[in-house]
């Protein structure tokens, strides 16, 4: 099996950073359609319907499917025989920070339950300010993986 993740290493890795691109398109734009959203439309109304579908098929059709192959792509890598070392600190602070983008993703589909519901009590400007999170984390994972400290 490891002689297996070895030679699709090169696959591997190039679909995981495709997926992490969507994915991180996806905690971009999900929160800024919020802030859009809390600030623009009423329950009910057809800016809200409008919204609702727009932010239910960014979470469905592309940041699900783009964290579920980036998990299973970075977890292959994990397994590779050679490619981490879990003596260095780097490992820890992406795979805390990963955990991190996984809890926003998993926040934003509870806040995109509550504006289908109606119950939305969060701003537009605490979306705004949300919307820095998967920036910060992006920094860690990247610094931490290119670093190698």
């Amino acid at each position: 099996m490891t002689d297996l993740l070895a030679l699709g290493y090169p696959w591997i890795k190039s679909l995981h950073i495709m997926a992490v691109i969507a994915w991180m398109a996806g905690l971009f734009y999900l929160p800024r359609l919020f802030v859009y959203h809390a600030e623009k439309a009423k329950a009910g109304d057809v800016l809200d319907e409008t919204f609702q579908v727009m932010e239910q098929k960014l979470l469905r059709v592309i940041m699900n499917p783009a964290m579920m192959v980036t998990w299973i792509c970075g977890l292959a890598m994990v397994f590779t025989p050679g490619i981490v070392d879990w003596s260095y600190v780097w490992p820890w602070t992406k795979a805390a920070a990963v955990i991190g983008m996984t809890w926003f993703h998993h926040w934003l589909g509870l806040r995109r339950k509550e504006f289908v519901k109606g119950s939305s009590e969060i701003t537009g400007r605490t979306f705004r300010m949300m919307n820095e999170v998967p920036t910060l984390l992006m920094v860690v994972i990247v610094v931490s993986v290119i670093v190698r400290f």
